[in-house]
């Protein structure tokens, strides 16, 4: 049994991924224990690589789940973004003889720009992708999850990887530091210094499913990003900012009388922030108020 349990963080891991929710990830979880402890022991001990099987498994309830996943989308209100996981990533160790040479690193896999692009691929090509270059299970396995060929999976996991290509990570330090600089002028309400530190092409998204008042479309451009910021310190003159580790990247969370109301996470690009994600939906803040 401790073997089995064993498997569990991956298992959260690789379903946290998938499906962009720590929530569902669980739910996945639990629901690949029940199906293994629904069997026989003798079933049990037939399987000759049981974290394999529980891999399987959790792939394939994954996979179900996004294909209802952009069904129940349509009745989202407003912008979806996955959601945000609190500090760094101990909790989502990979495969103990993954070589992070030539492939996306564990701590790349979960930064919410990456995340965003995941959740732009079909059901398949995440699988595929989340699979083989992150968790670097063989086109084999993967063939097994899917049920394709080989060469399909090859293809759905290329192709995955030509989207992933545009998130190019950016030092820490750099990250850390925009972020800090974006918190002080936001604070001094300094529209001009805002527009120095976003790119010209900036884009700020809101996620809140309607249930606290946010911005429901994204808003683009430096100038029209920075007066939201600034019209969000006018209206809210309470609202207290604080430097965290949002999804293993420098990012902040707004806090109200002391309880989190909204986590920003940021994808920078050369020496400018090009996206902003606030997420406010209070679903996906509950582990940030706990």
């Amino acid at each position: 049994m401790t073997a089995i349990m064993s498997e569990r963080r991956q298992l959260i891991g690789l379903a946290y991924r998938l499906l962009g929710s720590i929530a569902d990830a669980e739910d996945v979880v639990q629901e690949t224990y029940a199906r293994w402890y629904a069997m026989s022991a003798d079933q049990q001990e037939a399987i000759e690589s049981p974290g394999a099987w529980l891999t399987t498994v959790a792939s394939r309830i994954c996979l179900t789940q996004l294909g209802s996943a952009r069904a129940r989308r349509e009745t989202y209100v407003g912008e979806w973004v996955p959601e945000p996981l609190p500090g760094h990533t101990e909790w989502f160790s990979g495969r103990p003889d993954a070589d992070p040479a030539d492939r996306v690193t564990l701590d790349e896999s979960i930064t919410m720009a990456f995340l965003v692009v995941l959740d732009s691929m079909t059901p398949a090509e995440r699988v595929a992708f989340v699979l083989h270059d992150v968790f670097r299970y063989s086109f084999a396995d993967v063939a097994g999850v899917l049920g394709r060929s080989q060469a399909a999976c090859r293809q759905l996991a290329s192709s995955a990887r030509r989207r992933v290509r545009a998130v190019r990570p950016v030092p820490e330090a750099r990250q850390a530091a925009l972020v800090r600089d974006f918190k002080a002028a936001w604070e001094a309400k300094d529209i001009k210094a805002l527009v120095g530190l976003l790119d010209p092409g900036a884009t700020t998204v809101a996620d809140s499913d309607g249930l606290v008042i946010a911005h429901l479309e994204p808003i683009h451009g430096s100038e029209q990003v920075a007066g939201l910021y600034v019209h969000i310190a006018n209206v809210a003159p309470g609202l207290t900012l604080h430097e965290t580790t949002v999804n293993g990247q420098p990012g902040l969370i707004a806090q109200l009388d002391g309880v989190t109301v909204t986590v920003y996470a940021f994808q920078i690009e050369g020496d400018r922030i090009k996206r902003i994600w606030a997420v406010r939906n209070p679903h996906k803040l509950r582990p940030w108020t706990s």
